[in-house]
């Protein structure tokens, strides 16, 4: 059986050959997520790629839209309707896998992300729904809507308006069915974030009402899945995965 390194290989190989065809493209984040992916999308992730409109479906929803071919390489892995040749027309005119996800495209595409903190705003309103469903339809013995909504987020996405109205309204709403993970690598397409941001996010979020996991290392499986199991664990709070990760992880 392939290790997890090899796993998360696969996505990042996928993910930078997809880049290099296209001749453009953000490779950087699917490399340095590809562990927190594989470890979330292998032993978590509650999903039927042959319904992905199954209505009980965990959702995932990659807030850092630029890295979109994470998410295309996982989709491809994991048996959705994305093939080795939608792979190879990334980022090309009217192809499944645009430059950013767009829902309907492609099955498994919860939501249209790209611009920097929409999705995790959008993630957060998934998990109000489900929060919402199971207070109106689960009965004792009968928990008819019971599934988890995961995001993924980097430094960009916290830099706008939008990530912080929204996280604050998910803490007092107590969503803790949301799972945030933040790419905590430092960069952004100008370069090292310390000149531009340098908010304390772990206390950001615990002032909202999170449940914040600190610091774990974005390369380290057995952390990751931990600190998952630890997320789940805690239902009364959203929780923030801050998980240490380099920037192209594994490049050549």
């Amino acid at each position: 059986m392939p290790s997890r390194r090899n796993l998360a290989n696969a996505i990042r190989a996928l993910s930078m050959d997809a880049v290099q065809q296209a001749k453009s493209g953000h490779p950087g984040a699917p490399m340095g997520m590809a562990d927190i992916a594989e470890v979330l999308w292998n032993d978590f992730l509650k999903h039927n790629p042959s319904n992905p409109e199954w209505l009980n479906r965990d959702r995932f929803v990659l807030s850092n839209g630029h890295g979109s071919m994470l998410l295309y390489s996982l989709l491809h892995l994991s048996g959705y309707g994305v093939s080795i040749d939608d792979l190879k027309n990334f980022r090309q005119l009217h192809a499944k896998t645009a430059g950013h996800p767009e829902y309907g495209y492609a099955p498994g595409i919860e939501t249209t992300t790209g611009p920097l903190g929409q999705g995790i705003a959008n993630a957060i309103g998934m998990a109000i729904a489900e929060q919402t469903l199971a207070a109106q339809f689960n009965r004792d013995g009968h928990e008819i809507i019971d599934h988890h909504t995961y995001a993924f987020l980097g430094d960009g996405c916290l830099m706008e308006g939008i990530s912080h109205e929204s996280c604050s309204l998910a803490g007092t709403l107590g969503l803790g069915k949301l799972i945030a993970f933040y790419d905590d690598n430092g960069i952004s397409i100008d370069g090292e974030v310390e000149g531009w941001f340098n908010d304390d996010t772990p206390k950001r979020f615990e002032s909202y009402g999170w449940h914040v996991i600190p610091a774990i290392d974005g390369h380290d499986p057995d952390a990751i899945f931990a600190a998952i199991e630890a997320a789940k664990a805690n239902t009364d709070q959203p929780t923030l995965i801050c998980c240490k990760t380099i920037i192209g992880f594994g490049s050549p």
